[in-house]
């Protein structure tokens, strides 16, 4: 581990040409790369994480309106972590440093979710990140110990590119049927059918995109699988398994480093899931959830 930064101790992780670096504040993926291409764009030790780059958001992605939810007859009241748009955004654990165990090619970082203003649950959470020979797999852990049943929802915002091309020429593929239509506030109001050229490919250049979406098509071993692809045909793919049934995709031309970059967020619920319902999933006491999702490059 290195010295402390804003995004506290940094976890280094290698597995041949294969190399990934772990943030301790948020569990961070803020980086992975091959050889001598980043799949992860990087950002400088000395700066906080930028647009939220790799962060698990728990026990909620994205925003909650007004920070105000409806439990099941119960009104509670989050705090607004996001004024511009008056809403509770990304969860719990975005600014909490957490336990990290490591292997040379392996990390699992552990955090707690205590009861709290608006959110009175306690789950103990965990992510494991392991390399593998084409690039890295993501295991989430959630586990209730509250009393009573708690909602929750899951997410993570990881960064790609292929960091030798412009990423502007970068070729982008998102199989979903279904996007969610948002307000001035970045919440869902109602749904539309995807862009087509989403699913044929969008040139990231010409794209401008904060889209959640659903209706994800599933390959035969039930990933839903994102691309990127450079001119030259070599691919970086974002996967998510069962129960990461949507995706959020973030252009940013304000990331450090680079002209523009892309998020594609797994999530297991879109935006304001604590009022819609939709993917709110109440576990039991003592119930953990699983979930899982990689990069790969070739």
């Amino acid at each position: 581990m290195t010295p402390v930064s804003p995004t506290g101790l940094q976890v280094h992780l290698g597995l041949g040409e294969v190399t990934a670096q772990i943030a301790q504040v948020g569990a961070s993926l803020r980086s992975l790369r091959i050889g001598e291409v980043d799949l992860v764009p990087p950002y400088p030790l000395d700066a906080p994480t930028p647009s939220c780059s790799g962060v698990v958001l728990v026990p909620w992605p994205n925003r909650i309106r007004d920070g105000r939810w409806d439990d099941e007859g119960t009104v509670r009241q989050l705090t607004v972590s996001e004024p511009k748009t008056a809403n509770a955004s990304h969860g719990l654990l975005r600014f909490t440093p957490y336990a990290v165990e490591q292997t040379d090619a392996a990390a699992t970082l552990r955090a707690t979710v205590y009861p709290q203003t608006g959110y009175p649950y306690l789950l103990e959470t965990s992510v494991a990140y392991v390399l593998t020979a084409d690039g890295i797999e993501v295991t989430h852990t959630i586990t209730n110990w509250s009393e009573s049943a708690a909602p929750v929802a899951l997410g993570t915002h990881p960064f790609v590119t292929i960091g030798d091309v412009d990423p502007h020429e970068l070729v982008l593929r998102v199989p979903a049927q279904t996007a969610f239509e948002t307000d001035d506030r970045l919440l869902p109001v109602g749904t539309r059918p995807a862009d087509p050229a989403l699913r044929t490919g969008l040139r990231l250049g010409d794209a401008t995109l904060d889209t959640g979406l659903t209706d994800l098509d599933r390959d035969a071993d039930g990933r839903v699988r994102h691309t990127l692809t450079a001119p030259d045909g070599r691919t970086v793919t974002l996967w998510q398994g069962e129960g990461f049934d949507v995706a959020q995709v973030y252009t940013a031309r304000n990331y450090p480093g680079t002209p523009l970059a892309v998020a594609i967020e797994p999530m297991t619920a879109p935006a304001d899931a604590f009022n819609s319902g939709i993917g709110l999933r109440r576990l039991a006491q003592g119930e953990t959830w699983t979930l899982e999702w990689g990069i790969t490059f070739g």
